[in-house]
C-alpha cells in the first residue's frame, strides 16, 4: 500500500504508548471556570453576560466579534462572577468570563435534526453517570445506521449546514483556532477538490485524535460528509500516520465502499500534520505563505474539528468541551480526558493523579509546538489538545555551541529553507535579507531546533524574524 509523505521532517520519540490505549474519561469541572474571549484567530468574542447573571451549560456567553471570530459557550451552569484578565497558553493577557459552577448541570436544550432521537437517546444513556466516555463500544456501522448522514444531509441546504457550524462556535481544534465557518467559505467552492481530515497527530505524546478515530469512526465519517455537502466535487480523505494501524483499519472498514471518501496512510514523520506538509504529501500540490490551502484546491480540518462538526450539524450542540491528553514522564497516570472548556490545568493534573515529582517543564500542547507554562493557572480552550509535563527541562540544560554548518537543519526543514542562515540574519537584524531568503515561509514546526547538534534555538530565532516583519507590515497599513 502506498504511504504518503513529504520532503524533510524528523523522527522524535513520540511517547504515545503512555495514553494511546487509555479510554477517554469524563472530567467534571471544579468550582470556578474561566472562559477566554480569545480562543481563536481573529477578533475576540464579545461578552453578552454580566456579573451576577445565571448561565446554563451550553449557553452562549460571548458572541462573535466579527466575521473572523466565533462565539463562546459556558460548559457549566452557574453564576457569572465577572470579567477578568487571564493569560492564554502563549502568555498574552486577554479578557475572560469567570463563572462559578453550581453543579446543577442544567443545560440549554440542544437542537438535533429530526430523526436523531434514537442516537440522542443512546448518547444520553451511555454518558449519564459514567466516568468513561464510553459510547465507544458500538461499531461504526451501528453509529452510521443511527445517524443516517446521507439521508439527513440531503434534506439540508448548504447554507443550513454552514450556519449550524457557525452557531456552534467551531474553530480549528488542532491548535490554529481559525473559525471553521470561514475556512469552509472559500470564494469558489467548486474549485475545492479535497477535504483532508488531519489524523496524523504527529505531535509527540498527544493521542486525543487517535482515540476519536478508534472510538468514534461513525461520527467522524458523518462530520466529514457534512463538510462534503458544501463542496460539490470534492473527495474526503482521512490522513493517518502509519504508527496508528488500528485507526487506519477501523476507519477503512467503517468506510466500506464509500466512493468519495478514503483513508490515506502517511509515513510517520514530524511535521506530517502541518497543513502545507499534509497537502504536499497527499496531493503533491505546493502552498506558500501568500496562499490559502483553498488556492490549491484543498481544505484541511482536524479530526477533533470533524467530530465537533458532527455534533453541531446533527445534534445542534455547540463546542464547549473537547478531548485532551495529559502525558509526560512527570505525570502519575497519563490520561485522555473529555474536558469542559474553562477548566484549569491544575484540575486536570489533579485528576491524573498529580506528579511523580514537580515538573521542571510544563507545556500547553505537545513538546514540539506547544507553549511552555510558568505555572498551572492556564485554562482549557477550544484549541487545547494536550498538557505535557516532564520531570526535567532538558532543553535548558543544553549548552549552545557554534554552528558547524552540518546542514542537518536544512535536511529537516519541510519548507526547504536554510534555518541556520536565517537565524544568523535575525541575530544581526538583517530583516531585508531574511525576507529575501524566504524566512516568511517557515511553518514554525521546530524541526530545525530538534535536529541541531549545536543546540541553537533556530526555530525561536526564525519565528522572531517572522513576527518582526509581520508586525511591521501591520503597523504600515
Amino acid at each position: 500500500m502506498r504511504k504518503f509523505t513529504f520532503r524533510g521532517g524528523v523522527h522524535p520519540y513520540d511517547g504515545k504508548e503512555l495514553t494511546a490505549r487509555k479510554p477517554v474519561r469524563v472530567l467534571e469541572a471544579g468550582v470556578e471556570l474561566a472562559f477566554l474571549l480569545s480562543q481563536h484567530i481573529g477578533a475576540p468574542a464579545k461578552s453578552i453576560v454580566k456579573k451576577g447573571d445565571r448561565v446554563l451549560e451550553g449557553q452562549m456567553i460571548a458572541e462573535a466579534g466579527g466575521f473572523v471570530s466565533a462565539p463562546v459557550f459556558s460548559s457549566v451552569s452557574g453564576t457569572v462572577k465577572g470579567i477578568e484578565k487571564r493569560r492564554n497558553a502563549a502568555g498574552a493577557l486577554c479578557d475572560a468570563i469567570i463563572v462559578t459552577n453550581d453543579f446543577a448541570h442544567e443545560k440549554v436544550p440542544a437542537d438535533p435534526l429530526p430523526g436523531m432521537e434514537a442516537y440522542c437517546a443512546l448518547k444520553q444513556e451511555t454518558e449519564s453517570g459514567k466516568s468513561e466516555y464510553n459510547m465507544v463500544t458500538r461499531p461504526a456501522s451501528e453509529a452510521l445506521e443511527l445517524i443516517q448522514p446521507d439521508d439527513h444531509l440531503k434534506k439540508l441546504e448548504k447554507s443550513q449546514v454552514l450556519e449550524r457550524i457557525k452557531k456552534a462556535g467551531i474553530v480549528g481544534m488542532g491548535g490554529a483556532g481559525f473559525p471553521t465557518h470561514v475556512k469552509l467559505s472559500p470564494s469558489d467552492p467548486e474549485k475545492i477538490d479535497f477535504i483532508l481530515v488531519n489524523g496524523s497527530e504527529c505531535e509527540p505524546y498527544v493521542t486525543c485524535d487517535y482515540r476519536l478515530m478508534c472510538d468514534r469512526p461513525g461520527e467522524l465519517i458523518a462530520g466529514l460528509k457534512a463538510v462534503l455537502r458544501l463542496f460539490g466535487s470534492a473527495k474526503g480523505v482521512f490522513c493517518i500516520e502509519d504508527n496508528k494501524p488500528e485507526a487506519i483499519r477501523i476507519l477503512t472498514e467503517a468506510l466500506g465502499r464509500e466512493e468519495n471518501i478514503y483513508v490515506a496512510p502517511c509515513r510517520t514523520k514530524y511535521p506530517e500534520g502541518a497543513e502545507r506538509s499534509l497537502i504536499k504529501a497527499i496531493t503533491s500540490r505546493d502552498v506558500n505563505s501568500r496562499m490559502l490551502p483553498a488556492d490549491a484546491g484543498c481544505i484541511v480540518i482536524n479530526v477533533s474539528t470533524a467530530f465537533a462538526i458532527f455534533e453541531a450539524v446533527f445534534l445542534g450542540q455547540p463546542l464547549y468541551r473537547r478531548i485532551l491528553t495529559i502525558s509526560g514522564d512527570a505525570v502519575v497516570n497519563p490520561e485522555n480526558f473529555l474536558v469542559p472548556t474553562g477548566v484549569s490545568f491544575s484540575e486536570i493534573a489533579e485528576k491524573a493523579g498529580g506528579f511523580l515529582q514537580m515538573p521542571e517543564k510544563l507545556i500547553a500542547g505537545g513538546p514540539m509546538m506547544g507553549f511552555a507554562q510558568s505555572d498551572f493557572t492556564g485554562v482549557v480552550t477550544k484549541t487545547s489538545s494536550a498538557l505535557t509535563a516532564f520531570r526535567y527541562d532538558l532543553v535548558s540544560r543544553y549548552e549552545e555551541t557554534a554552528c558547524i554548518n552540518c546542514g542537518r537543519c536544512v535536511d529537516a526543514c519541510p519548507a526547504r529553507l536554510v534555518p541556520s542562515h536565517l537565524a544568523d540574519m535575525v541575530q544581526k537584524k538583517q530583516m531585508e535579507r531574511f525576507e529575501e531568503n524566504y524566512g516568511l515561509e517557515c511553518v514554525n514546526c521546530g524541526s530545525c531546533s530538534w535536529s541541531c547538534p549545536a543546540g541553537r534555538p533556530l526555530a525561536a530565532l526564525v519565528n522572531q524574524g517572522r513576527q518582526t516583519i509581520l508586525a511591521a507590515r501591520r503597523k504600515a497599513r
